[in-house]
C-alpha cells in the first residue's frame, strides 16, 4: 500500500464561544492534523487566505457573519471553493435550513451536542480524503516531471542522432572529396610517369615534367598536412613554437605561399598594414599558415579578376587581420556552421577549385591556440566575405627589436633605394647596410640634389633625413610628391626626432613611416617587409 503523505493536514474550527472550540479541539486532536480557530466569519477568511484547510466546521449561529454567509463567501473564491463544510448548529432540524445549508456548501450537518465518536469518525474521513488528495496530486506531479523528462531524452535523442547522421554523410562527403582531391594531382604524376616511359623526352620536356611532378606533390603534401594538424589540435598534441612575430612579417609569408592562387585566377590583391610595426606572441608558421588558408580560401571561392584585400590594425591591446573578398559569399543560415570539421557551402562547389573543407576549422583551431577569435560575415550569396582575426598585441610591441638583429631576420626582396641625408658619413652607412642585404642603393646629401637624383634614379624607396639645411625633408617631400614620376614612391622619415607629435607631423605631411635614428638594421628590414607587403600583386 502507498504510504501517505507526512505533510500537516489543516482543518478550520470557526464558533464564536471560545469553550465550544476548546471542546472541538479536544474531540479532533490527532497526529499531523492541525487545528486553527476562529471566533468570526471575518477571522476565519483570514486563516483561510493564510493556509490550504482540508476540512471547515463552522457553527450556523454567529453574530455579524453567520455560517451561511460564510459558506457563500467561501464557495465565491477560486481558494477555498472546495473546501468541504460540515455546518454545527443548535437550531431545529428543518428542511428549509437542511436546504439553506447545502446550497451554500454544505457537505453535512450535526446538530449540537454532539457526539464525539461520531465527529471524529466524519472528520477522519475527509483528513484520509484530503492527504489520499495529496499523494495523488504529488504523483500527479511526478508522472508530469517523468513524461517532460522522457520528451527532452527523446528530443535529445532525436537531436543526437540527427547529428550522428549528420556527421555520417559529412564523413561520407569528406571522404569523396579526399578522393577527388587526392586524384587531381595523382593525374598529372601518373601522365609524367607515363611519358617518362614512352621514351623520347626532350631535356625542355623533362625540365617541365620535373616541375609538374614537385607542384603536385607539394599540393599532396599540403592536403595531409592539413589533415595531421587538425588531428593533432583535436587530440591536444599541437605545440606552438611561440616568440615575437611581426605582421608584416606573416603577411608576406601567407602573400607568397597563395600568390599562384592568386595569380592564375587574376585576382588583385591589396594589402593594408599599419604605418607603424606591429607584433604578437606566436608561433610564426602556424600564424602564417592561418593567413594563407584565408587567402586560398579568397581565392577559391571569388570569380576570375576579383578583389582580395588582407587589412592588418591594431584596435586596443589586439592585433586584428581581416581577409576580405567580393567572391560568392555565405548564405546567411550557413554561416554558424562554417568553421565546423569538413564543411562546404553545396552551392560553393562549382565555384571552388578544390578543397577538403577543413581549412576554416584549421584556422579558428589555431587562432584559439593563440589565444585569439576568429568570426565569418558576409551578407549572403554573391556578397563576398569577411574573414577576421584578432589575436593578443605582444606587450612589447615598439619599432624597435628586443635584441640585436643576429642577420637571421626575413629580408625584403630587392629594391631601388635613395637615401638623402646631409651627413655624409650617415649616408653611405646607411646605403651601405641596405646594399648588403641586397638592394641597389644611391645617396644624396642635401634635399635639391637628392630631387634631381630621385628625378632620374627613379627608386621604390627613399630614406629622407629631415633636418637638413636650406630645405629640409619636409620641403622635399612635398617636391617629390609634385613630379609625375615619383608621385607614388614610398618616402620614409629618418630623425632624431621620435616624440609622438614628430610622429604625427611626419605622418600628416605624408611620409609613409617614421624612423628615429641610430637606425637599426632590424628597422630598416621590417619597414622594407612591410612595404614590400603592400604592393599588390
Amino acid at each position: 500500500m502507498t504510504e501517505l503523505p507526512t505533510s500537516p493536514v489543516y482543518f478550520l474550527l470557526v464558533d464564536d464561544r471560545e469553550e465550544n472550540l476548546v471542546a472541538l479541539e479536544a474531540v479532533l486532536q490527532r497526529e499531523n492534523l492541525h487545528l486553527l480557530k476562529a471566533r468570526s466569519g471575518s477571522e476565519a477568511l483570514e486563516k483561510l487566505l493564510e493556509y490550504d484547510v482540508a476540512l471547515a466546521l463552522v457553527d450556523v449561529q454567529m453574530p455579524s457573519m453567520d455560517g451561511f454567509e460564510l459558506a457563500e463567501l467561501m464557495r465565491g473564491t477560486q481558494r477555498t471553493k472546495r473546501i468541504p463544510i460540515i455546518f454545527l448548529t443548535a437550531g431545529s432540524a428543518d428542511e428549509q435550513r437542511y436546504f439553506r445549508g447545502y446550497e451554500a456548501g454544505a457537505v453535512d450537518f450535526l446538530h449540537k451536542p454532539i457526539e464525539a465518536a461520531v465527529l471524529r469518525s466524519k472528520s477522519d474521513v475527509f483528513f484520509e480524503l484530503y492527504q489520499q488528495r495529496q499523494e495523488v496530486a504529488r504523483q500527479r506531479d511526478e508522472l508530469q516531471a517523468i513524461l517532460e523528462e522522457n520528451a527532452s531524452l527523446l528530443r535529445k535523442s532525436q537531436e543526437f542522432a540527427e547529428a550522428l547522421q549528420d556527421a555520417d554523410r559529412r564523413k561520407d562527403e569528406f571522404l569523396a572529396t579526399l578522393a577527388h582531391e587526392l586524384r587531381n594531382p595523382l593525374a598529372p604524376i601518373l601522365h609524367a610517369v607515363q611519358i617518362l616511359r614512352l621514351g623520347g623526352v626532350s631535356p625542355e620536356e623533362l625540365f617541365e615534367l620535373n616541375e609538374i611532378v614537385e607542384r603536385q606533390v607539394k599540393h599532396m603534401v599540403r592536403l595531409i598536412d592539413d589533415l595531421l594538424d587538425v588531428s593533432r589540435i583535436t587530440r591536444g598534441k599541437i605545440q606552438l613554437r611561440r616568440e615575437r612575430v611581426w605582421v608584416a612579417d606573416i603577411v608576406k609569408s601567407a602573400v607568397e605561399t597563395s600568390k599562384t592562387w592568386i595569380t592564375d585566377a587574376s585576382h588583385r590583391l591589396e594589402v593594408k598594414l599599419p604605418e607603424q610595426p606591429i607584433a604578437v606572441s606566436g608561433d610564426a608558421v602556424r600564424l602564417s599558415q592561418v593567413l594563407a588558408n584565408l587567402l586560398n580560401n579568397a581565392a577559391k571561392y571569388t570569380p576570375a579578376d576579383g578583389h582580395i584585400i588582407i587589412t592588418a590594425d591594431r584596435v586596443d591591446d589586439h592585433v586584428r587581420i581581416r581577409v576580405e573578398d567580393n567572391g560568392v559569399g555565405i548564405p546567411l543560415e550557413a554561416q554558424g556552421e562554417i568553421f565546423d570539421m569538413f564543411i562546404q557551402v553545396k552551392q560553393h562547389f562549382q565555384q571552388a577549385r578544390g578543397g577538403l573543407g577543413i581549412g576554416l576549422t584549421l584556422v579558428k583551431r589555431l587562432v584559439e591556440l593563440h589565444g585569439g577569435t576568429a568570426s565569418i560575415f558576409s551578407e549572403g550569396e554573391g556578397q563576398g566575405t569577411s574573414v577576421t582575426i584578432e589575436l593578443p598585441l605582444d606587450e612589447t610591441t615598439d619599432t624597435r627589436e628586443s635584441t640585436a638583429d643576429d642577420g637571421s631576420q626575413v629580408v625584403a626582396s630587392p629594391f631601388r633605394i635613395l637615401v638623402v641625408d646631409d651627413n655624409q658619413d650617415a649616408a653611405r652607412s646607411l646605403a651601405k647596410l641596405l646594399d648588403l642585404d641586397g638592394h641597389d642603393t644611391v645617396v644624396a646629401n642635401d634635399g635639391k640634389s637628392g630631387i634631381e637624383v630621385a628625378r632620374t634614379y627613379q627608386p621604390d624607396v627613399v630614406f629622407l633625413d629631415l633636418g637638413m639645411p636650406n630645405f629640409d625633408g619636409f620641403q622635399t617631400l612635398a617636391a617629390m610628391r609634385a613630379l609625375p614620376d615619383l608621385g607614388d614612391v614610398r618616402i620614409v622619415a629618418v630623425t632624431g626626432w621620435g616624440q609622438e607629435a614628430d610622429r604625427q607631423r611626419t605622418k600628416e605631411a605624408g611620409f609613409r613611416f617614421h624612423l628615429v635614428k641610430p637606425v637599426e638594421i632590424a628597422d630598416l628590414r621590417h619597414v622594407l617587409l612591410q612595404i614590400e607587403a603592400t604592393t599588390s600583386i
